[in-house]
């Protein structure tokens, strides 16, 4: 039997270093594009001298996917942002090069191709983030309908951008924000079952065409979330509840600063749904995978920010 080849796109990122870990162990050669090389050699020393191929690429140019796919079997598209920078738009990350990768894998012959959008994507929101993810799904099943798509609720885990960013916040901040009340229910799932359901999606023929909804074992309220950060750092903070109209015109003058916002008024509109797993939606387990509980992990790696050390796991 050949070598199996397999290009990762967004590879450097938090869900990445988990996939490719798992596609390493598994024997694949696993390409992965990268506009600046340096951001990925911390993935090198997951596999064997050679496995793993760091290729300079341009993924905004037919060709550039095209030479990223050469040779594959195989793909994996986790690329994905939160908020627009520059050319870095919704459209352009979450529409249009999904639309590239499905239509040039169809192109080279590849076999699988697994697709991770986010819980929410719908053509009808008022979201841009969620109208870009519905729309580069559609583009990926028009392109490659045997794809599997994979939409993740919060992803956590020991880099997330979740749970460090409210403790980091919590060190120093008088007061953390309930926007719209804190009354949006999420389910957070741990990035190493999702990067199990990566391994299903390629392993399995059976997903092929279908799209699964991936949530931890339990819903909650972004208030209780905000509650389990102060409690697992033990620092007392006023939980600040925060009206929608305030919230949207607080991000709208946080975007006008000269650096990245900490709030935009897309991501205040994405709070106004939960982001649950739909009733009756296939996910983790239709793929054969328990769902981690977040109070498994989380104290595992929040610990740095507590005043005092944790004895116990604590739960939300």
């Amino acid at each position: 039997m050949g070598t199996r080849i397999i290009t990762v796109f967004g590879g450097t990122g938090f869900l990445g270093r988990h996939v490719i870990r798992r596609l390493a162990n598994d024997g694949w050669r696993v390409v992965v594009p990268c506009r600046n090389l340096d951001h990925g050699v911390h993935l090198q020393p997951m596999g064997n001298v050679g496995q793993i191929v760091l290729l300079r690429s341009d993924l905004s140019r037919d060709e550039g996917v095209a030479r990223a796919l050469h040779g594959a079997q195989a793909a994996v598209n986790l690329v994905g942002i939160l908020q627009e920078s520059g050319k870095a738009t919704f459209d352009a990350i979450h529409a249009e090069l999904p639309a590239r990768i499905a239509g040039e894998a169809a192109r080279a012959g590849v076999r699988r191709l697994v697709h991770v959008s986010a819980i929410g994507a719908d053509p009808a929101s008022k979201s841009h983030y969620a109208r870009s993810k519905a729309a580069g799904e559609a583009a990926v099943k028009a392109a490659f309908p045997e794809a599997t798509i994979l939409r993740p609720s919060i992803v956590f885990g020991p880099e997330d951008s979740f749970f460090n960013r409210f403790a980091a916040m919590a060190r120093f901040a008088p007061a953390l924000p309930l926007i719209g009340g804190g009354a949006t229910r999420f389910q957070p799932v741990f990035v190493g079952d999702v990067a199990d359901a990566v391994m299903a999606g390629l392993l399995d023929p059976q997903t092929g065409g279908v799209t699964y909804e991936l949530g931890g074992p339990q819903v909650y309220t972004f208030k209780e979330l905000m509650g389990y950060v102060l409690k697992l750092t033990g620092r007392r903070r006023f939980l600040a509840n925060l009206p929608w109209d305030w919230a949207t015109t607080q991000a709208r003058l946080l975007e006008r600063l000269p650096i990245p916002a900490p709030l935009t008024q897309d991501q205040v509109e994405l709070l106004r749904t939960d982001n649950v797993v739909a009733d009756g939606a296939k996910g983790l387990a239709d793929l054969g995978i328990a769902p981690t509980a977040a109070e498994v992990v989380v104290p595992r790696y929040i610990r740095r920010f507590a005043r005092r050390p944790l004895k116990d796991p604590v739960g939300i």
